[in-house]
């Protein structure tokens, strides 16, 4: 994240800093349960066979990466 600029800091005022941190430090959950609807919906999916094959793939590449790109 970069540094906030002169305009930044104007715009953003301690309250708003202080909410932000204390959101920070809560953990991250989902609003509220799936639907039945929704629930229902996603298990219907069929997976893509094809973006199965590119995810393989992109993985096989990932674990090549020699250099600036290693994780």
């Amino acid at each position: 994240m970069s540094e906030p600029t002169p305009q930044d800091a104007a715009e953003v005022d301690a309250a708003t800093r202080d909410e932000e941190a204390a959101e920070a430090g809560r953990a991250h959950v989902a609003d509220r349960p799936p639907t039945d609807d929704e629930a229902r919906r996603a298990e219907e999916q069929e997976p893509d066979e094809a973006v199965a094959e590119h995810f393989d793939e992109m993985n096989r590449i990932g674990a090549d990466v020699k250099g600036e790109g290693e994780i």
